[in-house]
């Protein structure tokens, strides 16, 4: 039987440029409680950009969080307010330089519902028009092309390892019959 937990106190333990930490007393089975530590973030985007020549774009970083550079759909996190297309729209722009002619939102989920509550929505940009970049300050990517069914045999192999760029590989390879 499922169990609706009810929040008793809650904490922020830390507030950063990102993300907020808080920390929340809540009820468990069998009149108990416990804690739990929720990361608090405005949420973001992600987009599943294919060119006419169905091919999908994508970017190569350094994370620091995996300490390796990774393989990854353009993304991006929202301003405080902003609608979800408006933050797509920009980021396809600033860190691919193409811009969308069609922008389908496809879903929105959460990027790990266990202890965030950051929710990623997913976007499908075909008509895609080239143009220039505009990386932030501290941002040094490599904009990449892989045909669909690469990067869907390249994510059924292990070798793709970004939760979203998954998600977003495998919808286009859906979308795109592969």
């Amino acid at each position: 039987m499922t169990h609706t937990e009810k929040t008793i106190s809650s904490e922020r333990i830390y507030e950063g440029a990102i993300l907020n930490l808080r920390k929340d007393l809540v009820t468990v089975i069998g009149d108990k409680t416990s804690f739990r530590e929720i990361v608090e973030h405005r949420g973001g985007v992600t987009l599943a950009a294919i060119t006419d020549d169905k091919k999908m774009v994508l970017v190569r970083q350094f994370r620091k969080a995996a300490e390796k550079v990774v393989l990854e759909a353009p993304a991006g996190k929202m301003e405080e307010g902003e609608d979800p297309k408006l933050t797509a729209i920009r980021e396809l722009k600033e860190e691919t330089g193409y811009t969308a002619a069609n922008l389908e939102h496809i879903t929105s989920f959460y990027s790990s519902i266990g202890y965030s509550e950051e929710v990623i929505h997913l976007y499908y940009a075909t008509g895609l028009v080239p143009g220039e970049t505009n990386f932030d300050d501290n941002e040094a990517l490599d904009i990449v092309e892989y045909d669909i069914a690469e990067l869907k045999r390249m994510v059924l192999a292990g070798e793709i390892e970004d939760g979203k760029t998954i998600a977003a590989i495998m919808i286009a390879a859906a979308k795109e019959g592969i």
